[in-house]
């Protein structure tokens, strides 16, 4: 496991946390349901198809 040598100090650590961002996934058309094309993460596809996941 990594150690760090020296201390970081406290306005380096939280500029580099502020940096941080969640990323929207990107929705791609998985399956008709109920006559709609449905749209969800792409992750989700494998899911919604084998009916895991119900899309809203």
């Amino acid at each position: 496991m990594a150690v760090p040598k020296r201390k970081m100090s406290r306005s380096r650590t939280r500029s580099r946390r502020a940096r941080w961002t969640a990323q929207v996934p990107d929705l791609v058309p998985a399956t008709t349901v109920d006559g709609r094309q449905v749209q969800v993460p792409a992750r989700l596809v494998p899911a919604v198809r084998r009916g895991l996941v119900v899309p809203d």
